[in-house]
């Protein structure tokens, strides 16, 4: 090993030409997923740091519909040295002349709140103070966006239900706003004995009531479950601690940093082709320097070991560099990204990712490295003399072959072993490795279209930069394979990309709007149904009204079993994480089929039964004729599933994932949610003469909730094809160090052309045609692929319609073309700059 490592520091004092482009690709993909995994780190390290005030206490309980009762209460006062109360639900507020208003996040807190951390308003003072009365009015502290929304500035007044309250501050900051669920409008912070002002608070209105502890010194979280689970068994509320401070903003940055990390791999796996290129070409102009060694007795054995190691010292030096640009990436996220981050980042040094990018780059540097290694190994010296500047021999040897082998399937356990959500990781390298035999075989499919086309061009008599242009596609060393791969995985994912974004704003922005409701209404109660009906049907032009019982209630065993203990996919468990919407019904609701089992009657009157979307058949492991739990309003109902439905959630119907039979629930306390269409013309004459009549129902313009979801979808559309883009700029790497690697031969074959009388402008236009030629064929591979992974995600995964879009796909076209052209004409150029005597004499 010591020569041989010798041999490579020498080899190594030539500096790193032939290595640029393997070295620009090995550390782009490693940077990547350096950054995305230590961006991850910092921001889990946050939640971990600051759990408690975003968590709002050690423990917080929260229970749906009604408060605590007295015992229960003085029970959680006796566990804690300092207890918290607070109610949320969604209500309207309105200006005092009643010209414009807004649906909004209320919060009633106690004085107590909140027990850590820090509320940030503008005027900064005190809560108490902000919210304390003052001339005859309570105090209120609102979002800034709803004053600018309502016109509104401090000091003025605004009415939310039948209360009227003094507008005391702006709200910049809430330390616990992180831990909750996503708001649908804007927050108001007002004092919890002033809830009662709004008359909001009515049987089966839907509040949230949260309770959150700073637990007595010695008292762990997990002691306190125990002891709230044996002293009041059954209950419905919801235990949090600070491991589970934050799982909206966990599970989005799993699935961001999933969804980062594996296109970091494809960038990876496109570099890792521009590696085997760059070591290919290197032992190409390294033949005479084997052929040498290999003629004074060196050994095989010990060819592969020096260039092993000099790729390997080679390969180690783009990993660091990508590890130091990744291990960067907190920093930098925390100065530009600081206010945009749900959460202060801890900012540090993960060596955990950054391993993980080091490995994974050298694991990519040396599976792609074995196979030119291998060859230039079982390459005799007498062939490499008579056929110097190239190292083609035979194929690897069986030790080669099993040592490729091991280190692809070593990188792709490492991909799917480490991932948040191993079977997504599994589909992705599965994708992969067929993505690369695919490419694979349609590059010799079209080196093999353009013999064939060369030979009937040629036979015609057609033009002879036609011939040409075919020729090169199919002549020895051509860069075909290399451009197909490297550019089509990049374009695939792309084309795949921009098909999903533009289906689901297509579904959004065309299709949707056409059907959707005007409005959604919530928290109608009961006893006024009739006189919302005959309100919002006198509206000129309102119709389509619907309404549907509703409430809310939390899963909490499954065939018997608690749902902790319970078998749950993880692509479900957001059903069993908090309260779900539920309702009764004596028929089916429009926008769904029953797909299993049977419907009960209208008129039923037996036991509890229930109907389950039926994406939970799989995910709880369930079928015709289990039972599971529900919580509803601290009562647990076992129910037996009667049937499964198939759900079109896009279509606006009023529909629950759980739909109980007629019967014990109509009892229950409950409001009423419903949909109704109106003229764009009539909806401010809607939305004032309910909001008038009936002050405690909050209106949702669906209209702004469809722009809502449109900005969020392009805000998404473009930082993803953004981050794709990286995978092209890879792609791009490789093709321009295919097109470096081929000079040689490309700048001879020009001169011998000029030498028999091609003019600058016959080898301009051939080579424009050849590489256009690949373009194009690269171009229609790859939209085929992402085509068919677009229409099966947004057919199977999101179970929607699915179109093709041809603009977006011509323009990735387009792409294609200019960046082959760009880089074959850069090539070409120079070519062609070349002096003919030189080079002849040299030959």
């Amino acid at each position: 090993m010591t020569p041989a490592l010798r041999f490579a520091l020498r080899e190594m004092r030539g500096g790193l030409a032939g290595f640029r482009i393997f070295l620009a690709c090995l550390t782009l993909g490693v940077a990547v997923i350096a950054a995305v995994g230590s961006l991850s780190a910092a921001i889990v390290g946050g939640l971990e740091r600051d759990a408690r005030s975003l968590l709002g206490g050690d423990v917080t309980l929260r229970q749906v519909h009604r408060p605590v009762s007295v015992e229960q209460r003085d029970w959680l006062a006796g566990q804690s040295t300092r207890l918290t109360e607070t109610i949320e639900m969604r209500a309207m507020a309105v200006r005092p002349d009643g010209a414009k208003r807004s649906l909004v996040q209320l919060k009633a807190a106690d004085a107590v709140y909140p027990l850590f951390g820090t509320i940030e308003t503008a005027p900064a003072e005190p809560m108490p103070g902000l919210l304390a009365e003052a001339d005859g009015l309570p105090g209120a502290v609102i979002d800034p966006a709803l004053l600018a929304r309502l016109g509104l500035s401090v000091g003025e007044t605004i009415q939310i239900g039948e209360g009227k309250f003094r507008i005391a501050a702006a709200l910049k900051s809430e330390p616990d706003r992180a831990s909750g669920p996503l708001d649908i409008g804007p927050r108001v912070l007002i004092a919890l004995p002033d809830m009662a002002r709004t008359q909001l608070l009515q049987p089966g209105s839907l509040a949230e009531f949260h309770y959150k502890l700073e637990l007595k010194p010695g008292t762990t979280a997990e002691a306190f479950r125990t002891a709230l689970a044996v002293r009041f068994p059954g209950e419905g509320w919801r235990v949090r601690d600070p491991s589970q401070a934050s799982p909206q903003v966990e599970r989005f940055v799993e699935r961001l940093a999933l969804f980062l990390t594996l296109v970091g791999l494809t960038a990876l796996l496109v570099g890792g082709v521009g590696v085997g290129n760059a070591v290919r070409a290197y032992l190409d102009g390294k033949s005479v320097t084997i052929a040498t060694l290999k003629a004074v007795g060196a050994p095989s054995g010990f060819i592969f070991r020096l260039y092993l190691m000099l790729i390997g010292l080679m390969a180690g030096g783009g990993t660091l560099i990508g590890v130091i640009l990744g291990a960067g990436a907190p920093w930098l996220a925390a100065g530009a990204l600081g206010d945009l981050l749900p959460v202060p980042l801890a900012v540090g040094l993960y060596p955990a990712p950054l391993a993980l990018a080091a490995i994974f780059g050298l694991l990519t540097a040396l599976t792609f490295s074995l196979w030119p290694l291998g060859r230039a190994q079982r390459v005799s010296a007498a062939s490499l003399f008579r056929d110097a500047g190239s190292s083609r021999g035979q194929a690897p040897g069986p030790r080669i072959l099993a040592a490729m082998g091991l280190s692809a399937l070593l990188l792709a356990a490492l991909a799917i072993g480490t991932a948040q959500q191993p079977l997504l990781a599994g589909w992705f390298v599965g994708g992969a490795i067929v993505s690369f035999g695919v490419f694979r075989v349609a590059a010799s499919g079209l080196k093999r279209l353009a013999r064939t086309l060369a030979s009937a061009a040629w036979a015609g008599g057609r033009s002879p930069r036609l011939r040409l242009a075919l020729a090169n596609i199919d002549r020895p060393g051509a860069p075909t394979a290399s451009v197909v791969l490297s550019l089509g995985l990049g374009l695939a994912v792309l084309v795949t990309v921009t098909l999903i974004e533009g289906n689901l704003n297509r579904q959004v922005v065309e299709r949707l709007p056409d059907q959707a409701p005007a409005f959604f209404f919530v928290d109608i109660p009961s006893t006024q149904t009739a006189a919302f009906d005959a309100l919002a049907l006198s509206i000129p032009g309102a119709s389509d009204l619907r309404r549907v019982p509703s409430l809310r209630g939390r899963i909490t065993a499954i065939k018997g079993v608690p749902v902790e203990k319970a078998f749950v996919d993880p692509e479900v468990s957001w059903a069993v994480d908090s309260d779900r919407g539920l309702t009764y019904a004596a028929t089916p609701p429009e926008g769904s089929k029953v797909v299993q089992g049977d419907w009960w009657p209208a008129d039923y009157k037996g036991p509890v039964l229930v109907s389950l979307d039926a994406r939970f058949r799989q995910g709880f492991g369930v079928e015709i004729g289990d039972v599971i739990t529900v919580n509803v309003l601290g009562r647990n109902l076992d129910a037996k599933i009667a049937n499964f439905r198939q759900i079109q959630w896009e279509s606006f119907n009023l529909n629950f994932v759980l739909i109980f039979s007629p019967g014990l629930l109509e009892s229950a306390p409950h409001t009423h949610l419903a949909t109704i269409h109106v003229p764009p013309a009539q909806e401010e004459a809607m939305l004032r003469q309910v909001g008038d009549a009936f002050p405690n129902v909050s209106a949702v313009r669906v209209r702004e909730a469809l722009d809502t979801v449109t900005a969020i979808l392009g805000a998404i559309g473009a930082a993803a094809r953004a981050v794709t883009g990286l995978t092209l700029v890879v792609g791009t790497l490789v093709l321009a160090g295919a097109v470096i690697a081929g000079h040689h031969r490309r700048v001879y074959d020009a001169i011998v052309l000029k030498v028999l009388g091609a003019t600058r402008r016959d080898l301009l236009g051939a080579y424009a045609l050849e590489y256009g030629v690949l373009g194009f064929a690269t171009a229609v591979i790859a939209i085929l692929i992402g085509t068919l992974a677009s229409w099966g995600v947004v057919t199977f995964l999101m179970r929607a319609d699915w179109v093709f879009l041809p603009l977006p796909v011509g323009a990735i076209t387009l792409l294609s073309l200019g960046i082959t052209l760009a880089l074959g004409f850069a090539g070409t150029w120079v070519a062609l700059g070349q002096k003919a005597a030189p080079l002849l004499r040299q030959g």
